[in-house]
């Protein structure tokens, strides 16, 4: 074991390979008995394509670049895709993201546009598609922009012509609802075709606030009659609603402050930990029923297993396997369950489980160490105390090296990290751009601050009206805590986030002293002009239950902004942001930027041309992580061998 001090150890996890091994395979189902997902091209220019995995085994890329098989639907987006067999082959429809309009293809043919495009506002939008063959048609939620501003929308159930006959002409495609509720689900039709069911909620609520679980009647001409609610409400949040095979209603609800399981509104398995979480995306699946009636669960406390649920007993029975983390994104077919799975050790694979033998496997996006995992990090499940003693949860992952060590009396360098949402988590899975930092010597520590989700609608709720308070002190007890026991050293602490993690990091540099310097992506900088309509319609009421209603507590949004007090920031900085981001647009960077003008604070802003939202692109990955690790080895005195240097301006 060769000595060199901390930051500065030779790593062969460089940021190409971070950005290589970037993103998970997502939005699992089934075509007859095959299994098909979406999956991750970063080096393609960020795009998504679609996987089948063929009976044998054998597995293919279905669409060739530059298909890219995304929603932008809520911006966040929904389920893209749906596939079922026609004549013995498969027939599947899917959002292509460059035009947003629904294509028909069929392996060997090329896509078919089943909608038309749309000139006003942001278009005309598709996701959660199902197939109705015996109707000809493809049942989804519809966004429809009516004007050019991100608040003219209307968002219906609509079924879309498979035969094209939509394609230029929008009066064909058929409206299911009305314009009854800003936001709904795509809808799932009970097994007898008699009956739908969906979630619909509106403005100021966010999905984890409160939904409306909406049940119709399906018509043998193909209509919705009686559309009536059953359950939810304003101060309930139904995160998934399903129909069990014997035609029983589904859904998780958080009535009782956890997100539990109900069948025909009775729970079925009451317990104190998560049975769902956060509908960021439309068609996120927590659970699946089976034909068996047992239901394959996404379960835990601040984790997420795989598990089949008895209802009938309320018993759970998780999968075997090395997988501590699954994604919402569940899908079965007979007595197979197929989902996302990670571990500390390995990424994101698709995983399928057998319920009648109870194994487990890797069947998709198969984790290969593509450096020998010596190099890995090993975390630390954490729980820290905060102010007034409450519980701070977050994730510890210490400098880690199988050939490097620092000298004895030296203490590492410690990045916080602030999880985006906020309402959201940090999971704790295998992340090579952590391990780009802690195999160089550079402590990073996940913050599941409070108004994280997996740990209740309390825990949760810790954020009401407290953004910008909350998560930066919570952020800065974890930093400061690992300071104290002699973990961290006090004088290289550094934080990062995107997004509402941004706005974190952000906050943390006006309110605090805890940072030498910070790294803010894609961030919230400006809250009166975000919450005025500077963001897209999904969130852009968002901050009435995180920071209060902007009418009621003006003052506040002034206060906690950092835009408003750029002159609050003494660290170094680095700002990274998407150009064609709409949900954070690069404004509110640059008017932070203005106002640092002159300040003598050493900072650098790197914006990109055609990312959005989250960076996809590897070239783009690689020089924001690379200039990530050029600042803290400006600020912390450090020397990480082959990393270009950030020009910091002042």
């Amino acid at each position: 074991m060769r000595t060199l001090a901390y930051g500065s150890w030779p790593s062969p996890i460089d940021a190409a390979l971070a950005a290589a091994h970037d993103g998970q395979p997502e939005w699992v189902g089934f075509v007859g008995d095959e299994v098909w997902w979406t999956e991750p091209r970063p080096t393609e220019a960020g795009r998504r394509t679609l996987v089948r995995r063929r009976a044998d085994g054998s597995q293919e890329p279905v669409l060739p670049a530059p298909w890219n098989v995304r929603s932008r639907v809520i911006e966040y987006g929904g389920r893209p895709w749906a596939g079922a067999l026609q004549d013995g082959e498969p027939l599947v429809v899917f959002v292509n993201f460059a035009d947003q309009r629904l294509y028909r293809y069929q392996p060997g043919g090329e896509p078919v546009p089943l909608t038309p495009v749309s000139a006003v506002g942001g278009g005309l939008r598709w996701a959660e598609p199902r197939l109705m063959p015996d109707l000809g048609e493809v049942w989804c939620v519809c966004e429809e922009f009516t004007g050019p501003g991100p608040g003219d929308v209307r968002r219906v159930l609509a079924a879309v012509p498979l035969d094209g006959s939509a394609a230029e002409d929008r009066d064909a495609v058929r409206d299911l609802t009305p314009d009854g509720h800003r936001f709904v689900t795509g809808p799932r039709v009970s097994p007898d075709g008699r009956r739908a069911a969906w979630l619909a909620w509106d403005h100021p609520r966010m999905p984890w606030d409160g939904t409306e679980l909406i049940v119709a009647e399906v018509t043998e001409a193909g209509t919705l009659h009686g559309a009536r609610p059953v359950a939810g409400g304003p101060e309930e949040s139904i995160a998934q609603v399903d129909w069990g095979h014997d035609g029983s209603l589904l859904y998780a609800s958080d009535r009782t402050g956890w997100w539990n399981l109900y069948r025909d509104h009775e729970p079925v398995c009451p317990r104190e930990e998560e049975f769902g979480g956060p509908l960021w995306k439309l068609g996120q699946r927590w659970f699946a029923p089976l034909e068996s009636g047992l239901i394959a669960v996404v379960h835990g406390r601040g984790a997420a297993l795989l598990g089949v649920l008895d209802p009938e007993t309320g018993e759970v029975v998780d999968a075997a396997g090395p997988w501590t983390e699954f994604t919402a994104a569940l899908a079965a077919h007979g007595d197979r369950v197929v989902g996302v799975g990670a571990s500390p050790r390995s990424a994101h694979e698709v995983v399928e489980l057998d319920t009648r033998t109870g194994r487990a496997r890797v069947i998709g996006a198969a984790h290969d160490d593509p450096v020998d995992p010596a190099h890995y990090p090993e975390p630390q499940i954490r729980t820290f105390a905060g102010p007034a003693g409450r519980e701070i949860h977050a994730h510890i992952y210490p400098p880690h090296s199988p050939s490097w060590a620092a000298p004895g009396d030296e203490l590492p360098p410690y990045v916080i990290w602030a999880h985006g949402g906020p309402t959201s988590r940090a999971p704790l899975v295998l992340d090579l751009e952590i391990a780009y930092f802690t195999s160089r010597g550079i402590g990073v520590a996940e913050v599941n601050y409070g108004g994280s989700t997996g740990h209740g609608r309390e825990y949760r709720n810790r954020l009401r009206e407290q953004w910008g308070v909350v998560d930066v002190e919570d952020c800065a007890a974890v930093a400061l805590a690992l300071a104290d026991e002699g973990t961290a050293d006090r004088a290289r602490l550094a934080v990062r986030g995107g997004s509402a993690g941004g706005w974190t990091s952000a906050a943390s540099l006006v309110t605090t002293d805890v940072y030498a310097c910070g790294t803010i992506s894609y961030p919230v900088l400006d809250l009166a002009n975000w919450a005025s309509g500077e963001t897209h319609d999904f969130e852009s009421r968002y901050l009435e239950s995180l920071v209060g209603p902007l009418a009621e507590v003006p003052a506040r949004y002034t206060e906690r902004s950092p835009v408003e007090h750029a002159d609050r920031i003494t660290a170094p900085f680095l700002l990274l942001q998407g150009l064609a981001d709409v949900i954070c647009p690069p404004a509110q960077c640059e008017r932070l930027l203005e106002r640092m003008r002159g300040r003598q604070v050493p900072h650098a802003y790197l914006a990109f041309e055609g990312e959005g939202h989250g960076f996809r692109r590897a070239d783009t990955m690689i020089r924001a992580l690379e200039a990530e690790l050029s600042l803290y080895a400006q600020v912390f005195g450090i020397d990480p061998p082959g990393v270009p240097a950030l020009e910091l301006t002042k």
